[in-house]
């Protein structure tokens, strides 16, 4: 595992993360935000749900915070502790609509959109040993090619556990990406993200569009999008990608039928 610090003032926090997480760098860009000292551990995939309850946490998923002494997971939780533990500079608006309006976003972010990066990462890494060779080097971990060959029982697990082995549901969830994508648009049309001042939805959302930005076989359905561009003003680089011909054509083709409809 690696680490690295982030000298900012105010009270520390440990941040244990996989580096190809959304979710992991929602709670990083919040901490970021909070101004907290913070400490980001990223973990071994494949290996940080046994770390994580090694560790003393009560899950073995990402984001998982440690914050004095207190274990955190789940990025709306940590969401959550962090306005507690340090309320500026907020993740909530004050004014009590808006915060329903950011909270009803945040949680679209984590229930709905998060998911489809997620389960398609999922469902191409059971089946492509490639990807989890790559995975693997970016990781840091040694022998990444025996693990991208022997690593397919570990990625099932994790699949499985998402629900990327159904392979018609992660078909249909490909084919919303339009829809989805409309959806953050209008958020951010009504100004609910994306505004002068950074909130938790825009965190929840942000780091969802940018990681789809990294599966080249979607950059079309991506490219233009105001979405994007928000993505990438939130996080401008990202430490992972999905190289071309990973995603099937017929679904790819789907996509774009989806997108013409959604456009007419």
């Amino acid at each position: 595992m690696c680490s690295q610090w982030r000298r900012v003032p105010r009270m520390s926090a440990t941040l244990y993360a996989v580096h190809s997480s959304h979710s992991a760098h929602t709670a990083r860009l919040m901490l970021e935000h909070k101004e907290i000292e913070h400490k980001v551990v990223d973990l071994v995939p494949g290996t940080h749900a046994a770390l994580l309850r090694l560790l003393g946490f009560s899950h073995g998923t990402v984001p998982a915070l440690k914050l004095h002494g207190r274990r955190i997971q789940g990025s709306r939780a940590i969401a959550r502790v962090l306005e507690e533990a340090q309320p500026e500079p907020p993740l909530f608006p004050a004014e009590s609509q808006e915060r329903i309006r950011v909270e009803e976003a945040e949680r679209w972010g984590d229930e709905i959109l998060q998911l489809v990066p997620r389960r398609l990462a999922g469902w191409i890494n059971v089946r492509r040993p490639e990807l989890r060779t790559k995975l693997a080097w970016e990781a840091g971990m040694p022998a990444s090619h025996l693990i991208g060959v022997v690593g397919w029982p570990v990625a099932w697990y994790f699949a499985h556990k998402v629900g990327a082995n159904d392979t018609e549901g992660v078909r249909r969830m490909v084919a919303t990406l339009p829809a989805l994508l409309d959806h953050v648009e209008g958020l951010l049309k009504e100004g609910v993200i994306g505004g002068d001042r950074r909130n938790a939805a825009d965190f929840q959302i942000g780091t969802s569009v940018r990681l789809l930005m990294t599966f080249e076989d979607l950059a079309p359905a991506l490219e233009g999008r105001r979405a994007a561009r928000f993505a990438t003003e939130l996080m401008p680089d990202y430490p992972t990608g999905i190289p071309a011909g990973f995603v099937p054509r017929e679904w790819l083709e789907l996509l774009r039928d989806h997108s013409t409809s959604a456009s007419a």
